[in-house]
């Protein structure tokens, strides 16, 4: 684990071109370890903690657009003018915010079971969502008792065990204060009328049986998307990346080579 200027972040892989990792709620750099591990001989791999997640330090008011800034500056500070973005569930809404805001930094991205906004259009989904995830822990509910519950409840079938209690262990290493403020960002994204903004190339990759991130939903986002191609995972759940990490590392491959 490397750390600058208050984020720690894995950095793996070749001196080729920088590929940046954004993790889901859920979880911190482990969740692309199978990617770190996977394209290293192609490609430098920097998964990033966001702010509040594995040492980095956390934000006081957590927004996309504070969330944005802390990515720019993390660039910034490894002299990264630009890179190849991949991100999955809140971390591919993350991607989509920065490619929208600072598109010069973004060379193509890699969106992985998330979505173009975040639920439905009233308040009324918003608030059953809050509630379904904070009240446990207002109950007096650990991170862990939730991770334990929910991880199985977002993965495929094709999920390992392995697989299933490395995510379980990552969700339960999140402070709950971290957890409360990103759950409540995670609310307020909305780039539905947005994606023709998105001009730089972009693989989407969905799980089939994802139930947070439909693959309908993603594939509709593709099409709305000017050079874009969409991957769809047999089998797979929320966390496609590391349930089928080996077609999902082959998908990710043939894209990037082919960005030159």
């Amino acid at each position: 684990m490397s750390l600058i200027a208050g984020h720690t972040y894995k950095d793996s892989g070749s001196s080729g071109q920088p590929v940046i990792c954004l993790h889901g709620i859920g979880g911190n750099d482990t969740s692309f370890a199978a990617q770190s591990t996977g394209l290293a001989n192609d490609f430098r791999l920097l998964a990033w903690n966001m702010p509040g997640y594995n040492g980095s330090h956390p934000l006081t008011d957590v927004t996309f657009e504070n969330l944005s800034n802390s990515l720019i500056a993390f660039m910034d500070a490894l002299d990264i003018a630009s890179a190849h973005i991949m991100g999955q569930s809140i971390g591919g809404m993350l991607a989509q915010e920065i490619a929208i805001r600072h598109p010069d930094r973004v060379r193509s991205l890699i969106l992985i079971a998330t979505s173009a906004a975040f639920g439905g259009r009233d308040d009324s989904f918003k608030d059953r969502f809050l509630a379904d995830r904070l009240a446990p822990l207002d109950k007096g509910k650990t991170m862990a008792d939730l991770a334990t519950e929910f991880v199985p409840e977002i993965t495929g079938s094709i999920a390992s065990q392995e697989t299933i209690q490395d995510a379980i262990m990552a969700m339960a290493a999140v402070p709950e204060a971290t957890y409360r403020q990103i759950i409540r960002c995670l609310t307020t994204f909305n780039r539905r009328d947005d994606q023709h903004l998105l001009t730089m190339p972009t693989c989407l990759i969905a799980g089939e049986e994802d139930q947070n991130a439909p693959a309908a939903s993603m594939q509709k986002m593709a099409t709305r998307i000017q050079e874009s191609q969409f991957h769809l995972v047999e089998k797979a759940g929320h966390l496609v990346n590391s349930e089928a990490s080996d077609i999902v590392n082959d998908i990710v491959r043939d894209f990037l080579v082919n960005q030159g």
